[in-house]
């Protein structure tokens, strides 16, 4: 095969070793890594001795007693990735794209997305939202989930939770929380489909570029970047980077209650989306359609829904 030569070529010229693969430690992080690992040999026809994979620990997995938005926001799930991208320990990093600040450092390029998984959330404990009791204690750490479940559920205790997927279910199990929200994509490649009960994207959208894995490099490692492009999922690259635009347009962080969908549709994009106030008393939802190639479009609909906000919520997203 013409094409594999050429990449076995480039990468024992250019790096003369295995491709070094960055990733976190945790369980999921590490499926994860497998994924683009996997995908990296069949796409290049290599032995599996040609990828290594580099584990580390990220400061959002040591942190367990704090939401990570009120110490720092998602850079403590990339920065040690980063710090050896930049020191030359690893030619590349694989990250949960929702876990990805929105505006990265100029010498970083996500250079490619995998095929994007289910986007939904799964409700662990009940089978459904209305069937949680009166005023239940419901775990999460993302104030996306918690401004829904409290529009949706005013009544409703919702509490911190932190750890990976098996720690916060043993804390349902053990009686500490009656429910939590955790994302298909995780559990269906954790093996563990038939774990909750799907939440509609009606009822709950996603936060934005949920069930993405990217693959990240330096941008001028020109080498590694035409190896990890081999790889990538156009549709979902589209799809995500059109989310993360919409993001980029109302500067949100993590503190923000966000949620935004975009699906490809030939050659346009049906994007939906939700802004909220942290307590949940106040949403809008829009939707719009728009080319693929128009890359305003995100920033349309993000100003349009603002233009219909109130001033609490614009200043939710320092407008």
């Amino acid at each position: 095969m013409t094409a594999s030569s050429n990449s076995n070529t480039q990468i024992r010229a250019g790096i003369d070793r295995p491709l070094r693969i960055g990733t976190r430690q945790s369980p999921l992080a590490m499926v994860q890594a497998e994924l683009a690992a996997n995908a990296i040999l069949s796409a290049h026809g290599w032995r599996k001795d040609q990828v290594e994979l580099v584990a580390m620990i990220a400061t959002g997995d040591k942190i367990q007693d704090r939401a990570l938005a009120d110490v720092g926001g998602k850079a403590l799930w990339t920065k040690e990735l980063d710090r050896a991208l930049l020191d030359g320990d690893i030619d590349c990093a694989v990250h949960s794209m929702k876990d990805v600040e929105t505006l990265r450092q100029d010498e970083m390029l996500i250079a490619a997305m995998l095929e994007r998984a289910d986007t939904h959330d799964r409700l662990i404990g009940a089978d459904n939202i209305e069937a949680l009791p009166q005023g239940a204690i419901v775990g999460t750490a993302s104030p996306r989930r918690k401004a829904q479940l409290l529009h949706l559920r005013p009544d409703l205790d919702i509490r911190l939770i932190r750890g990976n997927v098996q720690t916060r279910l043993r804390k349902i199990e053990d009686g500490e929380y009656a429910a939590t929200l955790l994302a298909a994509a995780g559990l269906d490649r954790l093996d563990m489909g038939d774990t909750g009960s799907e939440i509609s994207d009606e009822l709950m959208l996603p936060a934005p570029a949920q069930g993405a894995v990217g693959i990240e490099c330096l941008d001028d490692a020109y080498d590694v970047r035409r190896l990890l492009q081999a790889v990538s999922y156009k549709q979902t690259e589209l799809a995500v980077t059109a989310e993360r635009s919409f993001l980029a347009e109302l500067s949100a962080d993590c503190h923000s209650p966000v949620a935004a969908l975009a699906v490809v549709d030939g050659h346009e994009i049906h994007m939906r989306a939700q802004l909220l106030l942290p307590d949940g008393s106040e949403t809008i939802v829009d939707e719009s359609r728009f080319a693929t190639g128009d890359v305003e479009g995100p920033s349309r609909l993000a100003l349009r829904m603002l233009g219909q906000a109130s001033d609490d919520l614009k200043a939710i997203f320092g407008k």
